[in-house]
């Protein structure tokens, strides 16, 4: 009995000496936590009252068992409190550490939860913001040939219809023909990046210097092929019967055709100085390029009477300049734009690769606009001079958009095949890019389509000439505001390498187009037939690359990434 009533004793005095050591463990607590730049003195006192609770109800049970019935001996009790009192300071210190980690988190998901919407609103603006910044200078790569073109057509249309109308087949010769060697544009932007991220300098140069040997190329052949055949296909626009259309339109081609060498390596150039991330670079040249032109049409054509060749020869001076700046500008930048290298078979076959879906795409383009042409000259002279300045302000406002497809490629492989690749990021610049594209058509549209309503005489004093431009006014619109987003999603596309998609579907696309365009042609339906054919081309496009993109096997949503890999490229 004795034994039996000496043991509350002895726990009681060992639980107070316990109780004390304790004690004195949690008030040296405060130089366990993280720094208070982590962790506020308000979160560090709560992280320690709870601490304190759970201590008291786990580690003091363990000292006093329920029902002894043993004498414990005293020294046996203090090594045992003291032993506590080590593993309790680094028990309690991890405990500190894990509930600052969950108050941090806590908080994180609270301010994440609270500012969710204002937090997205900001990042999307952020980076539409930023897809402005990069692609707001990049038009003048675009915007350079029509706007010549604009300026021919405004000068000679305040002479003679006849030339006005002439400018038709004409510009559709040199325009239209030239941006089926966009490829080179879009292969030289991809390959000199490439090589840029490798920091590899004399490969950029080496890349250069094969693409501007395939330019040069391409000019030279373009302008054998202008000097032969310049004349047989503007015949074939217009019609036999229509000589004085078909003389001017040819004086036109066959001077602006001496310059496609220039106008071709002038593109390597601009996009070799896109791909080192100098997006000022095309528009000094365009400035530079469009002041020339101006100038040289008023002096030559309205002052010196030279006409329809006095705006191909002022049209022609200002690319050659423009090839020469963008030249120049690699040069100041450490690299020879004067250096040409012939490519080896693998070289070659890598270019032709990468630009085959980009050449499918835009020959596309170029043969519906070339057949809208060919059916507007047949209706006469003044129909046809009447779709030239509506064309004309078409190209003018549709180029706005393809930077938007050029920003598409740069940003989304990285997004959708890169280290830090996220699906739902990718699908958030493409909202972003649509929603830009969206604004842009609107304002556009709305600008392509008070020019010619309330300025018209801009282009012509023909009366007949401006009821017709007056009667595609709605038309126009409707196809002009769906165009820039249309680049946006085409342009994703090609950065997700679904090269088999885009190449099927803008043939099917064009295919069904033109048969549509020669239906409303034969109902006799005149100009309206024709802008009311493009309106269906052009939201074609936007609803099958928009239906492609949302769908869940699309490559925006699917994880599998084999079907787009870049071994499959040439089989697109």
């Amino acid at each position: 009995m004795m034994i039996l009533s000496r043991t509350p004793t002895l726990h009681h005095r060992n639980l107070a000496s316990f109780r004390k050591d304790y004690s004195f463990l949690v008030q040296s607590l405060p130089l366990i936590p993280p720094p208070a730049s982590a962790i506020s003195l308000t979160r560090r006192t709560r992280i320690l009252n709870r601490s304190r609770k759970n201590h008291k109800s786990s580690i003091v049970p363990t000292c006093i068992s329920p029902a002894q019935e043993e004498i414990v001996p005293e020294t046996a009790v203090i090594e045992d409190s003291e032993e506590a009192s080590s593993s309790t300071s680094a028990s309690v210190s991890s405990l500190v550490d894990n509930y600052a980690e969950e108050e941090e988190a806590e908080e994180r998901l609270m301010v994440a939860e609270s500012g969710n919407f204002a937090a997205a609103d900001e990042s999307l603006w952020n980076q539409m913001v930023e897809i402005v910044k990069f692609s707001g200078p990049a038009v003048g790569l675009w915007l350079c040939g029509p706007l010549m073109s604009l300026i021919d057509t405004a000068v000679i249309g305040q002479g003679s219809s006849i030339e006005l109308a002439a400018l038709g087949p004409g510009t559709v010769f040199c325009d239209n023909t030239s941006y089926v060697f966009m490829f080179l544009s879009i292969a030289t932007s991809n390959l000199v990046a490439t090589a840029l991220a490798r920091q590899d300098k004399e490969e950029v140069q080496h890349q250069i210097s094969i693409l501007l040997c395939i330019g040069l190329a391409c000019g030279v052949f373009m302008l054998l092929f202008t000097g032969l055949f310049g004349q047989w296909a503007i015949k074939a626009f217009t019609g036999a019967s229509n000589t004085e259309i078909i003389t001017a339109a040819n004086t036109y081609v066959q001077i602006r055709g001496l310059a496609w060498p220039a106008v071709l390596i002038g593109w390597v150039a601009q996009s070799a100085s896109l791909g080192m991330k100098d997006s000022w670079g095309p528009l000094k040249a365009l400035a530079v390029a469009s002041a020339i032109n101006g100038l040289g049409d008023i002096i030559l054509c309205r002052f010196l009477g030279y006409g329809i060749a006095g705006a191909a020869w002022a049209t022609m001076v200002s690319q050659v300049v423009a090839a020469y700046m963008m030249v120049e500008a690699l040069n100041n930048k450490g690299y020879n734009g004067f250096s040409i290298s012939i490519p080896s078979v693998t070289e070659l076959t890598q270019i032709v690769t990468l630009a085959a879906p980009v050449f499918i795409t835009m020959m596309s383009k170029v043969l519906f606009y070339s057949l809208l042409v060919y059916f507007a000259t047949s209706m006469g002279t003044q129909m046809v001079a009447a779709h030239q300045v509506m064309i004309q302000l078409y190209c003018m406002c549709a180029v706005w958009g393809e930077p938007l497809s050029q920003t598409a490629q740069s940003f989304m492989p990285e997004l959708l095949y890169g280290a830090n690749r996220s699906l739902p990021k990718a699908r958030r610049l493409l909202k972003s890019l649509v929603i830009i594209g969206a604004l842009s058509g609107v304002i556009l549209g709305s600008i392509g389509t008070s020019v010619p309503w309330l300025f018209p005489k801009l282009f012509s004093h023909d009366s007949h000439v401006i009821g017709e431009m007056h009667k595609v006014l709605i038309p126009y619109f409707i196809a002009l505001s769906v165009t820039p987003s249309t680049h946006s999603l085409e342009g994703t596309l090609l950065a997700g390498r679904d090269l088999k998609f885009i190449s099927s579907s803008m043939s099917t696309i064009f295919c069904l187009g033109s048969l549509l365009l020669l239906l409303l042609s034969s109902k006799g339906y005149g100009l309206s037939g024709c802008w009311f054919a493009l309106v269906a081309f052009q939201w074609s496009r936007f609803s099958v690359a928009l239906r492609r993109l949302t769908s869940p096997n699309g490559i925006l949503y699917s994880e599998d990434l084999t079907r787009y890999q870049l071994g499959k490229l040439k089989a697109a």
